[in-house]
């Protein structure tokens, strides 16, 4: 059963992305409705927020692995972008694929894509599940 995660951080209330978990596949997205407020001076997705969603939906991968509604911790500790075509408005989503590790390093890809099918960027990055107790 999927899930969708809206409003729960600062950072999404501000830009507005939702985290779409539970999916069997095991892979998490985040997808986005661009508008003016996320393109840069070139009327195209800003790099800062297309890396955002590459990193928010790896994040939520690698947490499905361990709670299907992907509510368990899991932080950034690498991340290496590639931008490969410009942002259009319209929505875009981000998936993640776990692509190794153990039980708590995740190797997890991720790429983002407009709705029309155009590949916008893709990521590769390392994911470290943290106990909530660490959190706080």
């Amino acid at each position: 059963m999927t899930r969708e995660i809206r409003n729960e951080t600062g950072t999404q209330r501000l830009v507005g992305y939702v985290i779409d978990v539970g999916h069997e596949d095991g892979c998490a997205r985040c997808w986005l409705d661009l508008d003016k407020q996320h393109l840069n001076r070139h009327d195209v997705l800003h790099g800062g927020i297309a890396t955002m969603l590459l990193d928010s939906a790896s994040g939520a991968t690698g947490s499905m692995t361990v709670d299907p509604l992907g509510l368990a911790p899991f932080l950034s500790v690498s991340l290496n972008v590639q931008f490969v075509a410009p942002g259009r408005p319209g929505r875009v989503t981000a998936m993640g694929h776990i692509t190794g590790g153990g039980k708590s390093l995740k190797f997890i890809s991720s790429e983002l894509r407009h709705e029309d099918g155009t590949l916008i960027a893709t990521s590769s990055g390392v994911f470290k599940r943290v106990s909530e107790e660490k959190l706080t």
